[in-house]
C-alpha cells in the first residue's frame, strides 16, 4: 500500500511482465500506476495523483 496526499494505492507485482501495477482506492475516478522498480512505484503515484488533482482544479471536478 501506498499513501500520497490522502490518497491511497494497492499494487502487486506481475511476474510474467516483470513490473508492478496498482490503482487508487479511494479515488472518485480511476488513477492507475505502474512502475519496474518500487521507487518508479513510487513516482508513478506521485504524478498519477498530482495530474488528477491539477485536471479536477482545471475543470472544476468535485474530489
Amino acid at each position: 500500500m501506498i499513501e500520497y496526499k490522502g490518497y491511497t494505492g494497492v499494487f502487486e507485482y506481475d511476474e510474467e511482465y516483470g513490473f508492478f501495477a496498482g490503482h487508487v482506492v479511494n479515488a472518485r475516478d480511476g488513477i492507475n500506476f505502474e512502475g519496474r522498480s518500487l521507487a518508479e512505484l513510487e513516482e508513478s503515484i506521485r504524478t498519477a495523483i498530482d495530474d488528477y488533482l491539477e485536471y479536477c482544479a482545471e475543470t472544476a471536478r468535485k474530489l
